[in-house]
């Protein structure tokens, strides 16, 4: 760029090569009356370059006949004075056109179509389409919703280089990690052990403070042991607990013994019906809650009156959008007989046997009948049913688990006071759920558990050989 009045010479000016080409993007210049095509060359080098350009409004006059250097008129004769109010403008004077080939304008469709993307990359995505389509800086910047210095970058990057290096940022030196690979693995077993004597678990400034006395460091910030965790997917502080089983040939015996159950087709005759309990507290308020208003929650008091528990015993239909739950004091073995009784005579009078999936509590057993029924009666009501168990800590075999959680999840989590009350929600629940013909849908079958369980079944080769 150049100062009032100065003529082209870019030898004198340190800011520019020797041989650096700029030409007017732009094809019609008034030169005293006429029209003419320009372009401009710097020191005798080459006087046109396919990308780059200089904005029209760096040209103030055009003069005819001035004496000038050699090379540096137009293909009239024409001498050129050019302006620019800053030298820190210079190299934003510059303009770059960006020519896709048609190969290029389609890889930046299908990026631009694909799924999730950085969203600076596409933007730049963006920027090159709508450059090559003609449009001006300002209104890419507009239309993309970004400044003009990105446009003039991307654009820049693209006539430079190439569109790999024109959608991509330059890698970023950052600072050097702190711990090498052999600290960071110290690092990794350490948050894996045991926590130090008298502490319950590894905190951030522990796991720092042994990696210090276990290296050569003189500190560690706590930060630098939280990105290294963070990126093993560690978290020492935090436990989870969990039903471990014994899987075994038992455990999969009866495994396969309910799901094929699951998925079996329906049949009025022989339904399935899964069945389990769950205790509930009956909650009372000390204090009236205040109701919510427009801008304000619904407010209760930290304080409450516990009024006893009763047990909820849950039916479920395996096939059919159906289920019962009943309220009781206890979950004894009278219980679960009336329970039973009700389920054949009240429930499915019609069927021929009701096959029930159930887990392994004491009282859920064909003994419990006979302790609470005469053996006749007893004898009759288990002739209509089978009761299928699931394996040992396995209760997430039977289907009812859910259910009893959605039953939690919609009506139960609130303070219940009474007996009556929770009888008169859970009703209500039940019906509303039953008229919507919701159903659990099931999907772990038997080839499913063989494929993932694989190393739990019985290996008849091992024994063999």
């Amino acid at each position: 760029m150049f100062w009032s009045d100065e003529q082209l010479d870019a030898s004198r000016r340190s800011w520019f090569s020797f041989d650096e080409a700029l030409c007017f993007e732009f094809s019609h210049h008034l030169v005293d009356g006429w029209r003419a095509d320009l372009e401009v060359g710097f020191g005798g080098g080459t006087a046109e370059h396919a990308g780059v350009g200089v904005y029209e409004g760096q040209i103030l006059a055009l003069l005819w006949g001035k004496a000038g250097l050699p090379g540096l008129s137009t293909g009239l004769g024409h001498l050129i004075h050019l302006l620019c109010l800053d030298s820190k403008e210079a190299g934003m004077n510059v303009r770059y056109r960006v020519e896709l080939s048609q190969a290029e304008r389609a890889e930046l469709r299908v990026f631009l179509s694909g799924g999730e993307q950085p969203v600076r990359k596409l933007k730049r995505a963006q920027i090159l389409l709508a450059a090559d389509a003609g449009a001006s800086d300002g209104v890419i910047a507009a239309s993309v919703g970004i400044g003009g210095s990105t446009v003039y970058r991307t654009k820049r990057r693209f006539v430079e280089g190439n569109l790999e290096r024109a959608l991509n940022e330059r890698p970023r030196r950052g600072a050097e990690r702190k711990l090498t690979g052999r600290e960071e693995a110290l690092l990794i077993a350490t948050a894996c052990s045991r926590p130090p004597e008298g502490r319950a678990r590894w905190t951030l400034e522990l796991l720092a403070d042994e990696v210090v006395r276990l290296s050569e460091h003189g500190s560690l910030s706590r930060e630098t042991v939280r990105r290294r965790l963070a990126e093993n997917d560690l978290k020492p502080w935090r436990k989870d607990m969990w039903c471990i089983p014994k899987v075994d040939a038992a455990y999969v015996a009866r495994m396969e013994d309910v799901l094929d159950l699951y998925g079996e087709a329906p049949d009025r005759q022989r339904p399935v019906v899964c069945f389990d309990e769950s205790p509930s507290q009956l909650i009372g308020e000390v204090r009236q809650p205040i109701p919510a208003a427009p801008g304000q929650l619904e407010r209760y008091d930290f304080e409450y009156r516990r009024n006893g528990t009763v047990n909820l015993f849950v039916f479920l239909d395996v096939h059919r959008p159906w289920r019962k739950v009943k309220v009781t004091d206890r979950r004894a073995a009278e219980d679960f007989a009336e329970c039973m009784r009700e389920l054949t005579d009240v429930h499915f009078p019609q069927a021929e046997r009701i096959r029930v999936v159930l887990d392994n509590l004491s009282t859920h057993s064909a003994a419990a009948l006979y302790q609470a029924l005469p053996p006749a009666e007893a004898r009759r009501v288990l002739r209509r049913l089978e009761f299928h168990y699931t394996p040992k800590h396995a209760s997430w075999l039977n289907m009812v688990e859910i259910e009893i959680g959605v039953l939690r999840s919609q009506c139960l989590d609130r303070r219940i006071a009474n007996r009556q009350q929770l009888v008169a929600e859970v009703e209500a629940w039940e019906r509303q759920r039953n008229a919507s013909g919701a159903k659990i849908k099931w999907m772990f079958s038997t080839e499913q558990a063989r494929n993932k369980m694989a190393r739990a079944y019985p290996n008849i080769k091992d024994k063999e050989s």
